[in-house]
């Protein structure tokens, strides 16, 4: 069994939102953990693990930052940790379907995640590395993200739906 740590200094972890529903907005997590154990070449057997500090949000703009970590969002205080935890992958191509469990907010939720293995590499310094790009797609609303507000006109401030986005490299551990 091969198993890998995530190399966070060539890793992203990002979110998108819909904002008035004409304009998408980014973040990420700069603070996060993971490892990845498989047996076959291709990961079909991969199982996860991925940790981020819900503090160490970004999406360039401190005031957005601070209200997403507060009780209205995120409760970053009460709630310090985002976890996912895979259960089972299955081939559909060349696309991993990940499933697992996503807990945020306090609340546990299955989830289904789309992985591309990109390849393996032995990097200058003698480590075995392996790259994916990871997607899917969350209700914010079923792990209790319920903060809304309604322009003058209708419009809603931020959708439900928020796109996952995890371009990740791992380390082989010896």
């Amino acid at each position: 069994m091969a198993t890998y740590k995530i190399d966070a200094a060539h890793s992203d972890i990002t979110f998108k939102v819909k904002h008035l529903m004409i304009s998408t907005v980014t973040g990420n997590f700069k603070t996060f953990d993971g490892s990845l154990t498989a047996d076959a070449d291709d990961f079909s057997d991969l199982k996860v693990s991925f940790d981020a500090d819900i503090s160490s949000i970004s999406t360039n703009n401190e005031q957005r930052d601070e209200h997403l970590k507060s009780a209205d969002f995120f409760d970053a205080a009460q709630y310090p940790n985002l976890k996912f935890v895979s259960s089972s992958v299955e081939k559909d191509d060349d696309v991993l379907i990940v499933s697992g469990d996503l807990t945020l907010h306090g609340v546990t939720k299955p989830v289904k995640l789309k992985a591309e293995y990109n390849g393996s590499v032995i990097d200058p310094y003698g480590q075995s590395k392996v790259g994916f790009e990871i997607k899917g797609k969350l209700s914010r609303k079923d792990f209790g993200l319920t903060w809304s507000a309604v322009t003058e006109t209708g419009s809603v401030v931020v959708s439900d739906e928020v796109k996952l986005e995890f371009d990740v490299q791992f380390i082989k551990q010896a």
